[in-house]
């Protein structure tokens, strides 16, 4: 990992679209109190086939007015054409937009076909296409490899399609095993892969939850934290003060080794992610550059 380690530290929040009105208040209070932590971005996700194309541009936009921090939209190509990518590029460059979160996405249930776009590569290579340089490009990573891949090494090497296509930068999907981070990266390495590889960062809230998604990402949950977690039961707070030390710990190992930065998976929530980052003293270095 020692090219990793030219990089110095950025940290992120990913949130995703709300749908009521009173998850519009939530998601606006969480936004405002993690704004406190002086991120270098937030992130907002994009529902499978672009069903939340709409509430996605609008949290962009709420985020930008009333942070002031950047805001990075994720787009999903699969179920999409050409035209539609392109029109919403034209949108978030009217609007200021210059960070993008590229992603092949799901195709959303009942759907037939997979649209122009088969790979996120197809997508970053449009998006250069269509708009130059304008765009700081994210990719997805996977240190324990895409759950439809076929192969670890084919996993790594669809990785490297997306760098090659003109992506600057890659946030990796969460992991509690710091030592599969390390591996993957020192795998990308020795194929001239040599961009910021971010580690995700899953604040654990719930067991139901945190399984749910695993299985959905291909995410590992090490069996240690699962009987931790079983012997907590239904004990909410007990669950996430263990989250919270977990994840702790994850973050100080990855920084103390070179990471280039970490980024949240916040799940619309400030209390776990604030309570991290006092834990691994961002609250601190924030001070520190304001005074």
């Amino acid at each position: 990992m020692q090219s990793q380690k030219q990089y110095k530290p950025k940290f992120s929040f990913e949130f995703y679209p709300p749908r009521t009105p009173e998850a519009v208040a939530t998601l606006q209070s969480t936004q405002a109190a993690l704004a406190k932590m002086n991120p270098d971005f937030f992130s907002v996700t994009y529902g499978a086939g672009g069903s939340t194309r709409d509430m996605t541009f609008e949290t962009v936009m709420d985020i930008k007015a009333k942070t002031g921090i950047e805001a990075a939209p994720h787009i999903s190509c699969i179920g999409s054409q050409d035209n539609e990518i392109k029109s919403l590029l034209e949108k978030y460059i009217e609007h200021g937009i210059s960070r993008i979160v590229a992603l092949r996405g799901d195709l959303p249930s009942g759907s037939i076909g997979y649209g122009r776009f088969h790979y996120a590569n197809e997508l970053v290579a449009f998006i250069r296409e269509q708009t130059g340089d304008h765009f700081h490009i994210e990719v997805a990573a996977y240190p324990e490899f895409h759950p439809q891949a076929s192969s670890a090494q084919s996993d790594i090497e669809n990785f490297k399609k997306k760098i090659d296509a003109g992506a600057d930068s890659a946030i990796t999907q969460y992991f509690y095993n710091p030592f599969a981070y390390y591996r993957f990266v020192d795998s990308c390495e020795k194929l001239g892969v040599d961009i910021p590889i971010v580690a995700g960062i899953m604040p654990i809230i719930t067991c139901t939850q945190l399984l749910r998604f695993s299985a959905a990402c291909g995410a590992e949950v090490p069996r240690w934290i699962l009987k931790r977690l079983q012997e907590f039961g239904d004990d909410r707070v007990s669950i996430r003060q263990f989250g919270i030390d977990v994840a702790t710990e994850l973050c100080e190992q990855l920084l103390a080794n070179g990471v280039p930065g970490l980024h949240f998976y916040s799940m619309n929530q400030s209390v776990a992610s604030i309570a991290i980052c006092k834990n691994i003293g961002i609250d601190k270095k924030i001070k520190e550059s304001a005074g």
